[in-house]
């Protein structure tokens, strides 16, 4: 049937269809058109172009499965922190009030972008509403800091076509595309989440690091929305980047189901989009898992289809991540433990080809001390384990085939940063403020601590590894670089 929203709608576990909804946000003038970019395929290992190196978006690819390049530091100490003293916070309201936030939050994992001549660029979104731009190697300012009018929650993307392009929101309803090569970071270009759509549900943040796929910009927001951007990236006559975007499709995480099961409303969408064989897949914060296949829309066309839906019964935040064969892991919070969200668990393995019962595996993650279980981290991908962090506090190693926890780590709660691996080693934050580094290498025991490193302040955030040296934010209010040596 025809949904309230101008999208095709089927209240099932099948498929839909949303014809394509055009906007026409401001964009530069007087810039000549150039050939579209034809759309990429479904990303290959490592980085999401391997002729542009780098970690360019949350965990580094399309799929939300690379984590960075080794070597991984053996005996890490901080190289530097960043800023030197004091931390980067920042006031901030929302239904709970007015509050200081401090540092980078649960969705930061910050961009780290190699350049000529042995050039390291950070880029990362704080909680003192700014976006920065690090020298990676001394943690000095690269380029003067973008301020925004509210928390920047880490939803940093780099374009990963070479293009001198930053993507990222705000609490303050704005989505921004923002260049880089003139004299300071100048936005080209921004999105409000209050008035793109049609209605906005729930709120006007944006959380997700937005994914580039070909000339097609992939970002779902807190408004409840998920939208696909035609980017039209290029250059001036001057020989400086520009951009026409164009909204060529917007979807509502929710439909008439979901608003019987779930009436409160709360359908944002806090976690980062993946994308495998056509299809982008997010969830939202009532737990529905959906699928959209969107590759008509990547070649110039008019439609996209739903062809995958599974609800969790709870709150989803942490990404979804896709392995090599095309099964999705799913980590959803255990907060209402209504009868849905307690017979599926809490970490799932999905089946998208299996609509009518997609669901391989679950593993249970219940509450502890009355509070709220589940997961907040997206999970980690390596050989024949998936790695979650839990909120009630630890880390899980669990068989990917079979789904049996082989061991599980306690540490300091709630743990919501996502682990990574590199090189057999796995990294994961505690809310104690200490960097833990595990020898995965034997994937049949419980992995034995190589280091630790204690930089103060709970680490929701996640690392990111590159050539030696690890980056990392805490809630106390800092960014750290730590290796072995001064790079």
């Amino acid at each position: 049937m025809v949904g309230a929203f101008g999208v095709w709608e089927l209240a099932s576990d099948q498929s839909a269809e949303a014809p394509v909804r055009e906007a026409t946000p401001e964009r530069a003038a007087g810039q000549p058109r150039e050939p579209e970019a034809p759309a990429k395929p479904a990303a290959p290992r490592g980085a999401i172009n391997p002729k542009v190196p780098g970690i360019t978006t949350f965990r580094g690819n399309l799929t939300r499965s690379y984590y960075g390049e080794g070597p991984v530091p053996a005996r890490p100490r901080v190289l530097w922190r960043y800023p030197r003293s004091g931390g980067m916070c920042s006031p901030s309201t929302d239904e709970t009030g007015t509050h200081t936030w401090c540092g980078v939050g649960w969705t930061g994992q910050p961009n780290v972008i190699p350049g000529a001549g042995g050039r390291l660029e950070l880029r990362f979104g704080a909680y003192d509403s700014k976006y920065h731009f690090l020298r990676a190697r001394t943690g000095r300012p690269m380029r003067r800091a973008l301020v925004t009018g509210d928390l920047a929650k880490g939803s940093a993307t780099s374009d990963p076509d070479g293009y001198p392009l930053y993507y990222a929101g705000s609490r303050d309803d704005r989505f921004r595309i923002v260049a880089l090569d003139r004299g300071a970071p100048r936005v080209l270009w921004s999105l409000d989440a209050n008035t793109s759509v049609p209605e906005r549900v729930w709120n006007n943040d944006w959380d997700g690091a937005a994914l580039v796929v070909g000339d097609y910009l992939l970002e779902g927001g807190e408004n409840s929305w998920f939208y696909v951007i035609k980017l039209n990236r290029g250059w001036t006559p001057k020989g400086k980047v520009r951009v026409r975007p164009r909204v060529v499709l917007t979807v509502p995480s929710w439909d008439d189901r979901l608003e019987r099961e779930a009436p409160e409303r709360h359908y944002s969408i806090e976690n980062s989009v993946a994308f495998h064989d056509g299809v982008a897949y997010f969830a939202n914060s009532a737990g529905l898992v959906q699928g959209w296949d969107i590759s008509r829309v990547l070649r110039g066309g008019r439609k996209a289809r739903r062809v995958f839906r599974f609800w969790t019964g709870d709150d989803t935040d942490a990404s979804i991540v896709i392995d090599d064969h095309g099964f999705l892991y799913v980590a959803s919070e255990l907060e209402k433990s209504n009868p849905r969200s307690l017979a599926v668990g809490q970490l799932m393995k999905l089946d998208p080809r299996r609509r009518r019962r997609p669901l391989v595996w679950s593993v249970p993650m219940r509450r502890m001390n009355a509070g709220k279980g589940g997961s907040w981290s997206t999970p980690a991908l390596h050989r024949d384990m998936v790695y979650v962090a839990t909120n009630a506090g630890g880390l899980l190693g669990v068989d990917r085939r079979r789904g049996k926890v082989r061991w599980r780590i306690p540490l300091p709660g709630p743990t919501w940063s996502s682990p990574v691996v590199v090189d057999d080693v796995l990294l994961q934050g505690d809310c104690d403020g200490v960097l833990h580094a595990y020898d995965v290498s034997d994937q049949k025991r419980r992995p034995p601590q190589l280091w630790q490193v204690r930089l103060g302040g709970c680490i929701e955030a996640t690392p990111s590894v590159w050539r030696g040296l690890v980056f990392v934010g805490t809630r106390a209010g800092a960014m750290y670089a730590l290796g072995d040596r001064r790079q």
